[in-house]
């Protein structure tokens, strides 16, 4: 974190930098979207995977270096917002649809679903709650989308899975933010961490990683649901950041 004596410009770039970190992920996205048109599969995750830790990591640095006083014309949760869309539902759901994941009758429709519903997901006034957890499934689609390659699940279970999951965005649960949930945040921060260099050795082993290792990477996401359905249960609803 910069000193109360650090030089305005110094704090000027410090800022300005942490937001062309976020903005990166968009980068992340065109790669990722050029290698699946290139039909590299291993890298259009990698991409997902990095922008992954890229966005579970700006945060702490703009809580740092105070880009919101710094830089308060520049709006980083937008851009963050931005970057998100891109790496979490187009690039996913472009890959899914190129690699015929979908049944292809319908496939535009499921897609058109889950870019529409992850749309409203992402601009609901109550998407981030003050107390930190994401209303409604969080469009982590990448993270589903890999797995619905790992584990080859017919076009059609996928489709039913994507519309699923699309009706989810509109269950106003509260879902854990991995790095910001006070309750169990070491702990969360740990096993995910754990959990995304697992990630890290399933991308690196495509087409065709270790089913062992797949199966036993569920043991985060398990974690994750349940964490969040128990303390949905016992939470007071608050009003979004």
């Amino acid at each position: 974190m910069l000193g109360a004596n650090a030089k305005p410009g110094r704090i000027l770039f410090a800022a300005a930098a942490v937001h062309a970190y976020t903005a990166s992920g968009a980068v992340l996205a065109f790669i990722g979207i050029r290698a699946v048109f290139a039909g590299d599969v291993r890298l259009a995750f990698a991409m997902m995977l990095i922008a992954t830790l890229v966005d579970s990591t700006d945060g702490v640095l703009a809580r740092a270096v105070r880009v919101k006083e710094t830089l308060p014309s520049v709006d980083g949760a937008r851009i963050d917002d931005i970057v998100d869309y891109l790496t979490f539902v187009v690039l996913p759901m472009l890959l899914l649809d190129r690699f015929g994941f979908l049944p292809s009758p319908v496939a535009l429709l499921v897609v058109a679903i889950v870019l529409l519903s992850s749309a409203y997901g992402f601009g609901s006034a109550d998407a981030k709650t003050a107390d930190h957890f994401f209303t409604g499934f969080p469009s982590y689609w990448n993270i589903v989308a890999l797995y619905l390659y790992i584990f080859a699940v017919p076009p059609a279970l996928t489709a039913a899975i994507l519309i699923l999951l699309s009706a989810l965005v509109f269950v106003r649960i509260g879902y854990v933010h991995p790095s910001r949930t006070p309750a169990l945040r070491r702990l969360t921060v740990t096993l995910g961490s754990a959990w995304a260099v697992s990630l890290a050795g399933l991308i690196g082993w495509l087409p065709s990683p270790p089913r062992w290792l797949a199966i036993a990477s569920l043991a985060f996401p398990v974690y994750y649901i349940v964490l969040s359905l128990v303390l949905h249960a016992r939470r007071r609803p608050v009003p979004a950041e």
